[in-house]
């Protein structure tokens, strides 16, 4: 299949990509899929890569939920502590010297991540090997650990509590935000939509990343040989994949890519699109974000103020423009029963668990 580049459309530099074929894809085991961020198909490739005697390298929570960090497994009951997104930069630590030591024994690698990341370890191995298959996630940026922080603070002193636990892309259905659910002896829950959730607007709307995130040097240079991401837009593209349990996008770069792929497909539903198609809600995958003017506020404000306060001036949302506004209603009104039990991709929140005993 000839590559299929983006310039055309987007008006973007695009000359160093590969793109050989892209596909809207979800797991057939629901149970997996329910608890991915999309559509599951981290897992099985992962799964599939400890049949063949392989490791998996990703990222995990720290205990106390303040940190994300990379993480070696290689077995299948340590694989839940991979799924799912981590909106926080990973720490790496001596993980490229294992990754390195697993490859050189000959073993079977796969390692998810950032696509800098995967340039960084593509650059630290300094040599191909056919060993080793690299999955990036489509990545917004990444945002401050102090916001963070500050926001965890937060939310261990208001629920005299501390985070043992923390989904940033939970699907919970029918959940009220902010209502706290006991779910067993000393532990609770609490549900936050995207759309409500402090840091998850703060990050969403550029105010927390890093400076080289607003100047991504590998959007157009990722050497991965597999993207995974949400299908933003599947409901658009291929309506008949959107059954709101999550749909994946997957974006095959290199032959290796496609060797593993399609050693799960016959484990997924999956429908070719084109690459545009499957970007076109989704720009991060080639842009860079663009850096708010009050960004430098920002930053010096959260030296000096709460999380309330940040949260106060940071995530006011703006006015609809009347256009849009009236559009939203009438879509509301005519089309409730078409669209009723449908959820698309970006219908998330963040389930936060604590443990309320005394340490």
């Amino acid at each position: 299949m000839t590559p299929n580049y983006s310039n055309k459309i987007y008006g973007v530099p695009y000359e160093n990509e590969r793109v050989l074929a892209s596909y809207a894809a979800y797991s057939l085991n629901e149970d997996e899929r329910l608890r991915s961020s999309s559509g599951g198909v981290f897992i099985l490739l992962a799964k599939k890569t400890l049949a063949e005697g392989g490791v998996v390298y990703g990222v995990r929570m720290s205990e106390d939920c303040r940190r994300a960090i990379f993480a070696r497994v290689d077995n299948e009951e340590e694989l839940s502590y991979l799924m799912g997104s981590k909106y926080l930069q990973a720490i790496i630590g001596d993980t490229l010297f294992d990754v390195k030591r697993d490859l050189d024994k000959g073993r079977r690698v796969l390692f998810t991540g950032t696509a800098c990341q995967i340039n960084g370890l593509k650059n630290f191995l300094k040599k191909d090997y056919e060993n080793l298959f690299c999955v990036d996630v489509i990545c917004h940026g990444v945002p401050s650990p102090k916001l963070w922080e500050l926001y965890v603070q937060d939310l261990e002193n208001r629920h005299s509590s501390k985070l043992c636990k923390v989904n940033f892309r939970s699907k919970e259905k029918g959940r009220k935000d902010f209502k706290v659910h006991v779910i067993g002896e000393n532990y609770k829950e609490m549900f936050v939509s995207k759309d409500k959730d402090p840091f998850m607007q703060m990050f969403l709307n550029d105010y927390c990343l890093r400076p080289s995130c607003y100047n991504c040097v590998v959007k157009t240079n990722k050497r991965s040989d597999l993207t995974i991401a949400d299908f933003w837009g599947i409901e658009n593209v291929a309506p008949e994949m959107n059954d709101g349990k999550g749909t994946s996008l997957v974006i095959i770069r290199t032959p290796n890519g496609k060797c593993l792929f399609d050693e799960v497909k016959d484990t997924m539903t999956t429908k070719e699109v084109t690459y545009e198609e499957g970007v076109k809600n989704n720009p991060s995958d080639y842009k860079s974000a663009t850096k708010p003017k009050e960004r430098a506020a920002f930053f010096a404000d959260m030296n000096d103020f709460n999380l309330i306060k940040m949260k106060s001036k940071y995530t006011k949302r703006k006015r609809p423009k009347i256009r849009r506004f009236m559009k939203k209603i009438i879509s509301k009104v005519f089309f409730t029963k078409k669209k009723l039990g449908k959820r698309t991709n970006n219908t998330y929140g963040t389930l936060l668990t604590f443990n309320s005993k005394d340490d």
